[in-house]
């Protein structure tokens, strides 16, 4: 059975994105919130953030609370900031794979790809 992991590095300051709250929603006939998560100081969730009979095929977001992440961290950002939410909608077509969505952010700028 497959799962979804995702991690966060902060391009800005070269270490692991912590402490970066996530919401998964599932986006459907409605968007309906399945899951959250806080990223350790690895910048992991310290479990998958969808597994098990949930992880079924679809179209999901996962968003990111970067503009919470860097104001703790004292970066001062404009207001609005230029990335306060970083959403990533993507697609889960095997339920019997891994997909791994990493996230690299900067308080301008945000990269993704599907990992292993």
């Amino acid at each position: 059975m497959g799962y979804l992991t995702t991690h966060v590095l902060d391009a800005a300051h070269g270490r692991p994105g912590s402490g970066i709250q996530i919401e998964l929603y599932r986006i459907g006939p409605e968007r309906e919130l399945i899951a959250t998560a806080t990223t350790n100081d690895d910048g992991r969730c310290d479990s998958p953030v969808l597994e098990g009979e949930a992880f079924v095929p679809g179209v999901y977001e996962l968003i990111f609370d970067a503009g919470d992440y860097y104001r703790r961290l004292g970066v001062e950002l404009p207001r609005p900031a230029f990335l306060d939410q970083v959403v990533l909608r993507f697609g889960i077509a095997d339920r019997d794979e891994h997909y791994h969505v990493p996230l690299l952010i900067s308080p301008y700028s945000y990269s993704t790809y599907r990992g292993s």
